[in-house]
């Protein structure tokens, strides 16, 4: 998998830049198979996943997941009567094989107060520990 990684990561930089204004953490977009990606990180990490894929080590891979962010109203014990306080969108998830377990995936450079906050609340509403690669 290593060697995979050095190759893409070579190749990455050989790939169309999309011009836009310099991110707050210097990331670049990048476009691959024709997704714009937030940063090189996260586009390589695509290509890891999809050759993954490709071998039978995953499947079900899906790109930008919208997981609602609800917290408990009137001290209501269901969910539907809850508000939705925000929203966390997954870079990546998809199931691993053989186990089937489910992944859901961050390509994480700077791990904000924000994103904290969002894989607490993850981690609480769903039961999901947020994969950081």
């Amino acid at each position: 998998m290593a060697n995979h990684r050095e190759e893409w990561t070579k190749a990455v930089t050989k790939l169309q830049m999309t011009k836009a204004v310099q991110s707050k953490y210097k990331a670049v977009k990048v476009t691959v198979d024709g997704i714009v990606f937030d940063s090189k990180r996260e586009a390589a990490r695509y290509h890891e996943l999809k050759l993954m894929e490709k071998a039978g080590k995953i499947r079900n891979l899906r790109l930008q997941t919208r997981w609602p962010l609800v917290v408990q109203k009137d001290g209501e014990l269901s969910v539907l009567a809850g508000v939705q306080v925000g929203v966390y969108m997954s870079d990546f998830d998809y199931e691993e094989l053989p186990s089937g377990a489910y992944v859901v995936e961050d390509s994480k450079g700077v791990r904000t107060a924000l994103y904290r906050w969002k894989a607490k609340h993850m981690a609480i509403q769903y039961g999901i520990q947020i994969r950081e690669v």
